[in-house]
């Protein structure tokens, strides 16, 4: 494999840049042996917390933070996301091994942690150049994400310390309120009303599951990490910002709300970000199949999960256009998150056969 495919940071954006010598003091006093120059950039993806890449001449590490500007109150809790790796690593291999934790003001005037690199291939919108899978190794990759979706779902989250990390109980309701809720507050006068969406998801809520678990609650293709030798092999899973325990469904239905496929209408391709669309690819009721098989939970109600999950990912986007509307970051991609905004309502109330 191409080294070019490989993931890299760049300069740091302006007005998200850290003091140097304070974050190097800290780590080089927290991490026992590190040698050379301290070089760091930042790593161009990503919507919410904030990667840095942070080398040294014998370590590779990731530094996250949250963003600077007005936040979510109960997102981007460093804390909580170190704690959760801490406890996945041993039993989830694609976990990042997290190296250190910091909640002194002093050093960033916020809370971060320190993890190693996975040095890998990530998917996004398009293969990279010279991307040369067939149809079938397409499929194959596809059926063992699945498969490691399934394989977080499956650890028993009591004997590895996360019983306090989640209330299973009335999850499903929680998050169709709280999202209802988020998005409200984060609409901009030129946001679409997703009130009959929100009134449908309301009305037609499954029960809880019967076999909460671990969700990740962002599993998708530029979260995961391809071995640069064998691109059917993954390596890592990223992003755990929002891990907790709850429905196994929903998790899926959040992943589902990424998923366009190759007969989706053309605005749904515009804002594509995910290979999904590759020949070879799985569609999403094939996505689901693959998974009811593996876990033995029947999908029943699978309109409700890819709604929600179209629905999650909308106000996703709303929360972060609202930030760029009231000029709280200088980061221009978020300006066409609007566009996305609206075709993802068009998409549910397609699905939804509403009005």
């Amino acid at each position: 494999m191409d080294s070019q495919w490989i993931d890299d940071a760049v300069e740091v954006r302006k007005g998200e840049e850290l003091d140097l010598p304070k974050v190097e003091t800290f780590l080089r006093d927290s991490i026992p042996g590190l040698r050379g120059e301290m070089v760091l950039k930042q790593y161009p993806g990503g919507h919410s917390n904030l990667t840095y890449s942070v080398r040294f001449e014998n370590r590779q590490l990731v530094l996250r933070r949250p963003p600077f500007g007005t936040k979510a109150k109960s997102a981007h809790d460093m804390s909580r996301e170190y704690r959760i790796l801490k406890a996945l690593k041993p039993v989830y291999p694609y976990c990042p091994n997290p190296v250190v934790f910091c909640d002194d003001p002093a050093v960033m005037g916020c809370p971060f942690y320190v993890m190693d690199r996975i040095e890998g291939i990530i998917l996004r919108r398009n293969p990279p150049r010279g991307w040369s899978l067939s149809a079938d190794q397409v499929r194959t990759l596809f059926e063992k994400v699945i498969e490691t979706h399934h394989a977080l779902h499956a650890l028993d989250y009591r004997t590895i310390g996360l019983e306090n990390f989640g209330k299973p109980e009335g999850y499903v309701a929680r998050q169709v309120e709280g999202w209802i809720g988020r998005y409200r507050a984060a609409r901009t006068p030129d946001a679409p009303d997703f009130e009959s969406v929100m009134e449908w998801l309301l009305a037609h809520q499954p029960p809880d599951s019967d076999r909460p678990c671990v969700i990740h609650n962002d599993f998708k293709f530029d979260n995961i990490v391809l071995d640069p030798a064998d691109p059917l092999r993954i390596i890592g899973v990223l992003d755990w910002e929002m891990a907790t325990i709850g429905d196994p469904l929903m998790d899926l239905g959040s992943s589902l709300g990424y998923w366009v496929e190759k007969g989706d209408p053309e605005e749904m391709q515009a804002i594509r970000t995910l290979p999904t669309h590759l020949d070879g690819a799985l569609t999403r009721l094939e996505v689901v199949a693959h998974y009811s098989a593996l876990s033995g939970r029947p999908v029943e109600q699978f309109e409700f999960y890819y709604a929600f999950g179209l629905f999650r990912l909308a106000v996703i986007a709303q929360q972060i256009y609202y930030r760029f509307y009231h000029g709280q970051t200088q980061d221009k991609r978020f300006g066409t998150l609007i566009v996305a905004v609206a075709v993802l309502e068009k998409a549910a109330k397609r699905l939804l056969a509403l009005p």
